[in-house]
């Protein structure tokens, strides 16, 4: 499954737009309904907290128009990706204890490993990834 939406890149000192922050929504409904409908409920939770991460991401960091989510099931393996046409390395880092956000991607290395997954980005940065094993094992 693959998603493509439209956004207007953030402006200095602008948030995301309403508009725009609604997209993460239906990345998640898309997300679990798409993961219902292939029986594989039990990781529902876990990869609409990781889609709503990395799209937050891509619309926070990104200064392209659109965005790209792509959902596979392969070989055991369920991969979510997200494309924001920006080039740069995404890193997980620690946030301070009375942060408000920095931690997104923290929480994309935790899931990802507890289910036996991982994390990153293609060559240029522009699409970050994440995989979970899909038979539930670590």
């Amino acid at each position: 499954m693959s998603v493509c939406f439209e956004v207007r890149p953030p402006y200095t000192g602008d948030g995301v737009p309403e508009q725009d922050a609604r997209r993460v929504g239906m990345a998640r409904k898309l997300t679990a309904a798409r993961l219902r409908y292939c029986g594989l409920e039990a990781l529902v939770d876990d990869a609409t907290l990781i889609v709503s991460e990395l799209v937050t991401n891509a619309l926070q960091h990104g200064d392209g128009g659109q965005i790209t989510m792509t959902m596979t099931v392969q070989a055991g393996v369920l991969r979510l990706a997200v494309h924001g046409e920006t080039p740069g390395r995404p890193v997980a880092r620690s946030a301070p204890d009375d942060a408000e956000c920095g931690r997104g991607l923290f929480l994309v290395d935790c899931l990802a490993a507890a289910h036996g997954g991982t994390w990153g980005t293609d060559h240029n940065g522009a699409t970050t990834w994440c995989t979970l094993a899909v038979d539930g094992r670590a």
